[in-house]
């Protein structure tokens, strides 16, 4: 280890420490409130529709590149012979329809219900829609609200959720959300947990998880990315399709963004352009998923999307015992990418507690020379971990010791994240535990975008030479 560039880091870190108001922490709090297991499938919060054939499962994403549609998609228990949906932006007033297209499908002895998706497009930026699905008795009303247009300094508020599934943990975390007033879902993979089932189980755990979500996921978007737990390599079933339940039940607007994939796609939502990644699908030089990460970065426009946020599920950072590494290889293809495009922040699961980076990055470590540990780096993302749904396998209690530098802030308690865009250059960002029934905003700062407050600050020097500019939002 070089002894003068390692001096550097630790002064660097505990400049910015004390100017941002941060030190590396590792909290001691475990949160223990609700054991780790699964609500029974006939808890309340599962509840199926009173009408036997009730549109049920209800979710939505978005739809299109810009943010002017939305995928409507939901179960029912019998063929409907219909996956229409009707719109509008009064309510009872529906002068809009679309049609959408009916899948099911089998796993071992499994038969899935009648699954429905349909795209309302050419909607208004910013407008409340409300909808209606299914039709006399049966059918069931929503509503949901579109993003601005895309331009720099629309303001808007993001909810991150990783690792979810259906324990009583869970049910916090979606209640505490709720109360977040986020507008948007960023979801960091593993949704149901259902393959720790067996058999005709899991796929009647997708159903309940389904249920569950719809008490917000019918209401707003949930932006989508797969984890480790959606992949479902069950040989024992005679199931070795991988991702075959996720695919099925919760479609991607990929095609959208040139993507060959539903796994990997971006979509532009106000002033932010959001990368989906897979972690779980080839990406190394000449797949299809490298060549399409290389192309969509170059559409990216920072004078008219400014926040560019990139979504996986393998943390590229995190110095937790557990998954210890898992996205080293990843980090090794594309940690170079999110530097020269000035990524502002990746978001990313898997690892069930919270942590947080300073900017670091270890892109002059080769296997012959170069530094063999992460140093600061102002133009990297801060890489953010939150794998703290709630889900059955419990928390990720052990850290590594000591705490390495480039670790901020990390947690093994439940919770979720809020990142609220207020203009082209700042961002609020919090990390809230699930406290004893409480939300606790437990982590928090503001996050200066990577192309706006850089770029402002050369402007400003340069106009000092000639006449004052004035830069503030």
């Amino acid at each position: 280890m070089r002894p003068f560039p390692r001096l550097l880091y630790l002064v660097v870190v505990c400049l910015s420490s004390v100017s941002s108001g941060f030190a590396r922490r590792t909290s001691a709090y475990i949160r223990s409130e609700f054991p780790s297991v699964d609500i029974p499938v006939d808890n309340e919060v599962f509840a199926v529709p009173k009408d036997s054939n009730a549109p049920q499962q209800v979710h939505i994403t978005q739809g299109d590149y810009d943010g002017k549609a939305v995928i409507v998609s939901w179960v029912t228990a019998n063929d409907s012979r219909s996956s229409e949906v009707v719109y509008g932006t009064v309510q009872n007033k529906y002068d809009h329809s679309a049609k959408g297209r009916m899948t099911k499908y089998t796993l071992y002895k499994y038969e899935s219900h009648y699954i429905h998706h349909c795209i309302l497009n050419d909607l208004k930026f910013d407008t409340k829609y409300y909808y209606k699905i299914g039709s006399g008795a049966s059918s069931r009303e929503f509503w949901f609200h579109t993003p601005p247009e895309p331009n720099a300094d629309a303001s808007y508020k993001f909810g991150v959720i990783g690792d979810l599934g259906q324990t009583y943990n869970s049910l916090s975390t979606l209640k505490h959300y709720m109360l977040s007033g986020a507008e948007t879902v960023l979801f960091v993979g593993d949704l149901s947990y259902a393959d720790r089932y067996q058999y005709n189980d899991v796929g009647l755990r997708w159903d309940t998880w389904g249920r569950f979500i719809e008490q917000i996921a019918a209401y707003q978007p949930w932006i989508w990315s797969a984890g480790n737990h959606e992949i479902e390599y069950l040989p024992y079933m005679g199931e070795v399709l991988p991702f075959k339940q996720y695919l099925q039940r919760y479609p991607t607007p990929y095609m959208a963004c040139k993507s060959n994939s539903p796994l990997w796609y971006a979509i532009r939502r106000a002033s932010s352009h959001i990368i989906v990644l897979s972690s779980y699908s080839p990406f190394v030089k000449y797949t299809p998923q490298w060549i399409w990460l290389r192309d969509e970065l170059k559409r990216v426009d920072r004078e008219k999307t400014p926040w560019l946020i990139v979504l996986m599920h393998v943390p590229l950072y995190s110095s937790n015992e557990i998954h210890y590494m898992e996205g080293e290889s990843m980090r090794a293809v594309f940690e170079e990418w999110f530097i020269q495009h000035r990524v502002d922040v990746v978001f990313a699961g898997h690892v069930h507690a919270y942590e947080r980076s300073y900017r670091i990055s270890n892109i002059h470590y080769n296997v012959t020379s170069g530094y063999s540990y992460p140093i600061p780096n102002n133009a990297a993302p801060i890489y953010i971990t939150v794998g703290d749904g709630g889900n059955q396998e419990g928390l990720a209690g052990r850290f590594r010791d000591p705490q390495p530098d480039h670790s901020a802030f990390r947690e093994a308690s439940y919770g979720h994240s809020t990142m609220e865009i207020k203009n082209k250059t700042h961002a609020f960002y919090h990390w809230n535990r699930n406290d004893d029934g409480s939300k606790v905003e437990t982590d928090s700062f503001v996050l200066y975008n990577q192309y706006w407050a850089r770029n402002l600050r050369r402007r400003k020097l340069k106009n000092i030479k000639g006449t004052y500019t004035n830069f503030s939002d």
